[in-house]
């Protein structure tokens, strides 16, 4: 076939766009010592039509005598998987050039006359071409950065568990979309992928369409996050693999060591309750018999307690979240500081985490409140009560303010006054159910500052409460105490709930600052004298 522009024919035509893509690849032929002529080679079937096609043309050299410029052209068979439509080619045997075409079936065929370029295709000799950028793609290596995109979650991480660019690609492309979450650029982490975008429509729901998509990719082998990037307050999408979320296992069944903590926290409830004991605790030993006089006393506060952690199990089922085993803390000052109680399970969102949080605080405060009002009210049960300085009572805002209230004149400082023993126990359990209540790290307060206002601001909250908490320790051997609980045991931070971006309804909001500013009533001292014409004797 003569790779010329002169014939006349459709066929011509056609081979003639290969050989534009000859000579343009006609640099790289090595040079002989005759001159080089180049051939074409086509292939096709001349009896079936031909489906997903196309021509392919090879570059050949073939020696000629010099000076005969009439040479045969060879032709070789090319297969190739591209589409194009069918066409009948004549076989061209002993080097004479024969072309027999039908119009019909050429008058809409195309050929591409750009540049052959080695990275297209890598042709075998059945005739089978593969991308070389797949090639390349199945042994592309994603760079990543150390660590967790998740803040605050412990992942169990190996480079066995590291995502693929190939589901990389399909996260962006497929699961992520211009209807939920526009992905702009992506950062490889060892324990996942953080995606940077455009948030569409409400948060909730695009969380669950696209947790729709990759259950249907991938079924239980990633989990989806939807945060707030603190750095600029915008949305973000992380997926991490589910398996790096595993809990971590403890070398002491959590039963065995929370019930240890129970038998201990028992005795400093009773402890509490005798004041005998209470000056030398050394002698308790010794004296073990007085602690039945501590009975009562623990029941009502242990009681406070108990409410407390069964709201919280009754919401966290409520919301199908996983509670461990409440770790009751010991105390000798106020008998308890309450239970440390982990989430096992992921969070879905901040309502969840509120109504979860909020519960036991609000029912403590409510029984607790509801006791201290009787215990101010009721006269002893042995008709003599507690004799007590009132000045004791400006240690609490709430105490003091209601003692002012309900006793009036008869709550003057320097002056002995005898009262129902059940408000020092009420007051206990309010103590314990507020110092849970301070918006710090992983307490109940602290869950709930990050349940209303996220992530960020929650943070700063933490940051200033536990300041304050120090400075207070200088004059309160509770408050030091606490403050060392919280930096060792529950400074946090808080791990990334499903979707951190959804805030809670307007009415848990509302329950959870009423929670808050209770706690900071009973925490808070009185600073009013209770008798306005000793002014001058009052000591602070």
């Amino acid at each position: 076939m003569s790779c010329s522009p002169s014939q006349s024919s459709a066929a011509a035509a056609a081979a003639y766009g290969c050989c534009q893509r000859i000579l343009l690849a006609s640099t790289s032929l090595p040079a002989t010592g005759r001159p080089a002529r180049l051939g074409l080679k086509l292939r096709s079937t001349h009896s079936l039509q031909i489906r997903n096609r196309r021509f392919v043309c090879q570059a050949m050299t073939e020696t000629e005598p010099d000076g005969d410029g009439n040479g045969d052209e060879e032709k070789e068979e090319l297969g190739d998987d591209a589409s194009s439509p069918s066409v009948d080619s004549v076989t061209q045997e002993n080097g004479s050039a024969e072309s027999e075409t039908n119009a019909d079936n050429t008058k809409d065929e195309t050929v591409n006359t750009e540049p052959l370029s080695s990275s297209d295709t890598v042709q075998n000799i059945d005739g089978d071409a593969t991308p070389a950028s797949d090639a390349q793609e199945n042994v592309e290596v994603v760079d990543v950065a150390v660590g967790s995109p998740l803040p605050g979650m412990k992942q169990q991480l190996d480079e066995s568990v590291r995502i693929p660019k190939a589901t990389i690609d399909i996260l962006k492309d497929q699961v992520f979309g211009f209807d939920t979450f526009f992905v702009t650029s992506q950062e490889p982490y060892e324990g996942g992928i953080l995606f940077k975008g455009n948030l569409r429509g409400q948060p909730a729901k695009s969380y669950e369409k696209i947790t729709n998509r990759l259950q249907n990719k991938f079924g239980d082998q990633y989990k989806l996050f939807l945060l707030i990037n603190p750095e600029d307050d915008k949305p973000v999408a992380v997926v991490v693999p589910r398996q790096t979320l595993q809990p971590e296992t403890t070398a002491v069944p959590e039963w065995f060591a929370a019930a240890s903590f129970g038998v201990v926290t028992i005795f400093t409830l009773l402890l509490r309750n005798v004041p005998l004991l209470q000056d030398n605790l050394l002698s308790t030993f010794d004296n073990l018999e007085l602690l039945k006089d501590g009975v009562y006393g623990a029941l009502v506060t242990a009681a406070i307690i108990g409410v407390h952690e069964i709201a919280h199990i009754l919401a966290a089922r409520d919301t199908g979240i996983k509670l461990a085993v409440p770790y009751f803390v010991p105390s000798w000052q106020i008998g308890s500081f309450g239970a440390i109680t982990r989430i096992v399970n992921i969070v879905r969102n901040r309502e969840d985490l509120l109504k979860v949080a909020a519960a036991g605080p609000l029912a403590g405060f409510s029984l607790g409140f509801v006791l201290l009002l009787l215990g101010f009210i009721l006269p002893p049960s042995d008709g003599l009560g507690l004799v007590i300085d009132p000045a004791v009572f400006h240690e609490s805002f709430l105490v003091g303010g209601l003692a002012k209230l309900i006793l009036g004149d008869a709550l003057k400082e320097g002056t002995k006054l005898s009262i129902n023993p059940l408000v020092l126990w009420a007051w206990a359990g309010l103590l314990i159910n507020a110092i849970n209540s301070i918006p710090a790290g992983e307490l109940d307060g602290g869950r709930i500052a990050f349940a209303m206002w996220g992530r960020k601001i929650s943070s700063r909250i933490s940051s200033l409460a536990i300041g304050l908490l120090g400075i207070s320790a200088l004059f309160n051997d509770v408050a030091f105490y606490w403050v060392v609980l919280i930096f060792f045991l529950q400074r946090g931070p808080i791990s990334p709930l499903s979707e951190e971006i959804t805030e809670p309804e307007n009415n848990y909001i509302s329950i959870g600052v009423a929670i808050l500013l209770f706690g900071l009533l009973v925490c808070l001292p009185y600073p009013f004298p209770f008798d306005p014409s000793q002014l001058t004797d009052f000591d602070l």
